[in-house]
């Protein structure tokens, strides 16, 4: 069982790469949304970064120079799945969201795995999650909530 190539979670302001760049590379802007009842005051890293878990089965807060963060992409890559990648090191404001995902997660360190909506931790957790057979299921939820069984091929 796989997920398809074809399936897009990202909203149109989030700007994508090929999968063998950094598989969904994304740039977040501040005060980008386009709703005109949105205040500016709500804009915020943490808005932000929960809409894009909110939004993406699987995101990776990542650095395009971090050994663990490319350890963990090259994990989503093998096993198939897509991946929103938030690389915090091209970002404007990377410091910031650094510092929301810390209090978040209790952690500034990279990568910062959320998969389903849920921090499931670094490279190091996500890679057990992985070999207890933990971590395709979580992935599969998030599809299946998603976008139905009829876009797995088993």
């Amino acid at each position: 069982m796989f997920l398809p190539r074809g399936v897009a979670t990202a909203g149109a302001r989030l700007l994508a790469q090929s999968r063998w760049g950094a598989n969904a590379s994304v740039t977040l802007g501040m005060g980008n949304r386009t709703s005109s009842s949105m205040d500016k005051s709500e804009i915020t890293p943490i808005n932000q970064i929960q809409e894009t878990i909110t939004h993406n089965c699987v995101v990776i807060f990542s650095k395009t120079s971090c050994s663990y963060c490319t350890m963990a992409k090259k994990l989503f890559n093998d096993m198939d799945i897509k991946y929103t990648a938030v690389e915090l090191d091209m970002h404007k404001y990377g410091s910031q969201f650094q510092d929301a995902l810390h209090k978040m997660t209790g952690a500034r360190t990279v990568p910062r795995i959320f998969v389903n909506g849920t921090f499931i931790g670094g490279a190091t957790d996500t890679h057990r999650l992985h070999k207890e057979g933990k971590l395709l299921p979580l992935v599969h939820q998030c599809y299946l909530k998603k976008f139905g069984s009829k876009n797995f091929r088993q």
